[in-house]
């Protein structure tokens, strides 16, 4: 156990390689494109596999409320990455379709994903990725 962990427990140790991963994963991805949040970049990627998925999904799959996915949405729209086009058969919904610039992005983005996960896995064979996996799955479900 790490001794500079001030709780003392592997739930801190876990709480910071996210953080690392992220800080990680932010300063890669400013390299190829500079107005764009790993959580957007997560809300691209969601949404140009599923466009039809409802905003308290999303929500949930990135870990954020509503309200922060409301205005990573109206900035990723302003920025040119998304649009927003009202749903004809109900008019308080909308849909979100990514743009140009977003699958451009998204070209972009996905080397830099895969070299952040390199990264962040070096060292570690498959048969500790996928223990790891499994004890983390463990810990979720204990906290549901």
């Amino acid at each position: 156990m790490n001794n500079n962990n001030p709780t003392g427990t592997v739930l801190y140790s876990i709480e910071q390689a996210i953080k690392e991963y992220r800080k990680l994963s932010q300063k890669n991805l400013l390299k190829v494109v500079n107005d764009i949040t790993v959580d957007q970049c997560l809300i691209l990627i969601i949404l140009n596999k599923d466009a039809a998925i409802y905003q308290n999904e999303l929500a949930n799959l990135i870990f954020k409320d509503k309200a922060s996915i409301t205005r990573m949405i109206e900035l990723m729209v302003k920025n040119g990455y998304l649009i927003r086009a009202i749903d004809n058969e109900d008019r308080r919904k909308f849909n979100l379709e990514v743009t140009d610039k977003g699958r451009k992005t998204l070209d972009l983005i996905d080397p830099v994903i895969k070299q952040n996960r390199k990264t962040a896995l070096n060292g570690l064979s498959l048969e500790e990725v996928a223990l790891l996996d499994k004890i983390l799955n463990k810990i979720i479900n204990n906290c549901k």
